[in-house]
């Protein structure tokens, strides 16, 4: 049996919209324009029938538009819509665990704008409130009261959002409350909390934050991350923590702002395993951090030296399509220079020009400060060079940096055409800073004249004198043995502000330890008392030749005591040195005694089984030649005994990486020479080797009568 199928198509024609150029049958007068509407019904089967055409009578049906518009109206917007709608993010979820809320990123619902036409008067009323200055609160209050419009949710928001000072949003918030006109919401918190955390007001933050949970009001993201980010700015890192926790533990998902934060609080409360912890929870709960998240990770690790930590923060961004931008670089930089890395940070400087960014001042002072460390003069000057001709920006900073750089190196021409071209710039004058820098190459290279010249010209450009500079001033004209020029720099300096501490002091005692004559020692004595009489105390105390042991211990401890940390060893060698001056060797002994004594020479002896070493580089030339002396005595004895010895003895006195540094080396091998010791330079720069056999005849044969003694 066949099958039979049919198709019915019903077509509606309508002459009235037809092509009348191309078909002539529908030009009809107007009297037959008329809207008539001709329905033809086709219908067709399998079979061979012939095609019937019936023509139906004229009614008025809807439009082929009209009938499609209920379907559009449905089935093709549901279809719209599952098109138009993205594909919502996947999310990891532990299946072990009910799934947490997570807020909203939409924190706060915004109310359909409409024009208020008061909005003029507000912010008149709001401004006229900002330059109002009240010594009492009453008068603020009364201020309030003048409101021209009554205080409705929509005008009170306004006005405590135009409020500059955090005392007068303060004040403006508790009024608004005490009227209670409407109930009070989260944004009016968050509105008063970020004034409070301009003002560095935690108390009054977290006071806000319990009332804001007794009254039942919610604390969405802004809320926390206003009190996170206000505890970090006032140091308060456990509070800060405490409330983080606090947050993650109502269910609200962190936003990117308070994960930077905490991450932050975290890094600088030296948590690495807590920062690590929590930035891998948070990236597994789908944050993608950004440029000032890996920032902090940067900082954290190159606070550390930690060089693998910041091949991880790199790599991180690299998967993460992150990309740095100027601060991520500088504080990478800065990294860098910690972990001691200078080729590293050349090459993430490298990466960063490519990149198309531009380096400011502080990308380049972070450079220049890596190359000076590093010793890397050509590399810095290169920098230089191309600063000035890319025309990228300098600042005092920087100049300082590239003039201090200069000094530890000991690049006097460089350092000279480096000032004359801030002298030469408009914005970039030579500061206290850098006519210090100069006096310190100045200094360094003995050259007293250009260091006279540089501080008369310092002086008539009304530059102030720091302390530093003329320590450096004191020191070069005491090697010149310049003493009136020099006490003529230290009273024009104190006259002009300048406050002697325990450095310009040390330098005061060195360059008496230089003096030939005891009329120059006096006047430097006269500079010293001015500033520190009970260090001038002490000295005499030294020098007596019938002070005895014990008071120079008592009292050497209390001076020692009341002297800053770094300037307790140069102190020590300098005493050392001005015994030996006036030949009192034993006193330089007791005073080598008592600075080991009370730690000021750690590692002055260091022994293994093969050799054993002398390690002078942290003294003064006269306190290494007292050391070595007593070294020598120690092992006579020990030869008188006949103790095992090491088949290796070392004498390490260090080189200088200055230009101009003198060293211990040279000053050292002289006093070897007259002891006629059997210590020779080796290989290793600044340091002399002795054999067993050489040493131990040496000792018998110069010391007898010293090891007898120490019988």
């Amino acid at each position: 049996m066949a099958t039979v199928l049919s198709t019915s198509i019903d077509v509606c024609f309508n002459p009235q919209y037809s092509d009348t150029k191309k078909h002539s049958l529908f030009s009809k007068p107007s009297s037959l324009r008329q809207s008539r509407t001709r329905k033809l019904n086709i219908s067709c089967s399998s079979t061979k029938q012939p095609k019937t055409l019936e023509e139906e009578p004229i009614t008025k049906t809807p439009s082929l538009s009209e009938q499609l518009k209920p379907l559009s109206a449905t089935t093709l917007r549901q279809e719209q819509q599952t098109h138009v709608l993205s594909k919502p993010k996947s999310v990891w979820v532990n299946p072990t665990r009910p799934k947490r809320s997570v807020l909203s990123l939409q924190r706060q619902k915004r109310s359909a704008y409409s024009y208020n036409p008061q909005i003029k008067d507000l912010r008149a009323f709001a401004q006229k409130l900002n330059s109002s200055g009240f010594a009492e609160k009453s008068e603020f209050l009364a201020l309030l009261d003048e409101i021209p419009h009554p205080p409705s949710r929509d005008n009170a928001l306004l006005v405590l959002n135009s409020l500059r000072e955090w005392q007068k949003t303060h004040i403006f918030f508790d009024w608004v409350k005490a009227k209670n006109l409407f109930p009070m919401e989260t944004i009016f918190y968050n509105v008063t909390m970020k004034s409070l955390r301009f003002g560095r007001q935690f108390q009054l933050i977290e006071a806000m934050a319990f009332e804001m949970v007794e009254d039942g009001v919610e604390l969405d993201n802004i809320t926390y991350s206003t009190i996170i980010t206000c505890a970090k700015r006032c140091n308060l890192y456990d509070k800060a923590i405490e409330w983080f926790e606090r947050m993650y533990k109502t269910g609200l998902m962190p936003d990117e702002v308070t994960y930077s934060a905490i991450l932050d609080v975290y890094s600088k409360s030296g948590k690495v395993e807590e920062v690590l912890s929590l930035y891998e929870r948070a990236v597994a709960t789908g944050w993608k951090p950004d440029a000032i998240a890996f920032s902090v990770l940067g900082k954290m690790f190159g606070e550390a030296g930690d060089y693998d930590g910041i091949r991880y923060v790199l790599q991180e961004m690299k998967s993460m399509d992150v990309k740095p931008n100027v601060v991520v670089y500088n504080t990478l930089l800065e990294a860098m220079g910690r972990a001691g890395k200078p080729g590293l940070a050349r090459s993430l400087f490298n990466e960063m020009l490519e990149s198309g960014l531009a380096p400011n001042e502080k990308t380049l002072t972070a450079l220049v400060k890596i190359y000076g460390k590093a010793r890397w003069a050509k590399d810095a000057l290169q920098l230089w060079e191309e600063m000035k001709a890319k025309k990228w920006p300098m600042d005092f900073i920087l100049y300082n940096t590239l003039l201090n750089m200069c000094a530890d190196i000991g690049l006097e021409e460089e350092a000279e055409r480096l000032f004359d071209d801030m002298k030469e710039s408009g914005g970039c004058k030579p500061d206290s800073f850098s006519y210090t820098a100069m006096l310190n190459i100045y200094g360094s290279g003995g050259k007293a004249e250009k260091a006279m010249k540089l501080f008369e010209e310092m002086l008539e450009a009304g530059v102030q004198v720091n302390v530093m500079g003329c320590t450096c001033l004191v020191q070069c004209l005491g090697k010149a043995k310049r003493i009136d020029d020099l006490v003529s720099v230290f009273e024009t300096s104190v006259q002009r502000g300048v406050k002697p501490d325990d450095r310009l002091c040390g330098c005061l005692l060195s360059v008496m330890a230089l003096c030939e004559s005891s009329e120059d020692a006096e006047k430097v004595m006269g500079c010293l008392r001015r500033a520190n009489e009970k260090l001038v105390a002490f000295v005499k105390l030294v020098i007596d030749e019938k002070t005895e042991f014990e008071t120079v211990k008592e009292e050497f401890k209390l001076v020692i005591n009341g002297t800053q940390v770094e300037a307790r060893r140069p102190f020590c060698n300098c005493l050392i040195d001005i015994c030996r001056g006036k030949k009192q060797q034993e006193r330089a002994h007791e005073l080598l005694y008592l600075g080991t004594l009370f730690g000021l020479y750690p590692g002055l002896h260091n022994k293994t089984v093969k050799e054993w070493s002398l390690d002078v580089r942290s003294l003064s030339v006269g306190a290494a030649e007292t050391a070595l002396e007593e070294w020598m005595r120690t092992l006579a004895n020990i030869v008188r005994r006949r103790e095992d010895l090491p088949e290796v003895f070392l004498a390490q006195t260090g080189t200088g990486t200055h230009r101009f540094s003198q060293g211990l080396a040279n000053s050292f091998a002289s006093h070897l020479e007259q002891l006629a010791a059997p210590f020779k330079p080796s290989d290793r720069a600044g340091v002399f080797v002795a054999t067993k056999e050489d040493l131990v005849s040496w000792l018998e044969s110069k010391f007898p009568p010293l090891v007898a003694s120490q019988a």
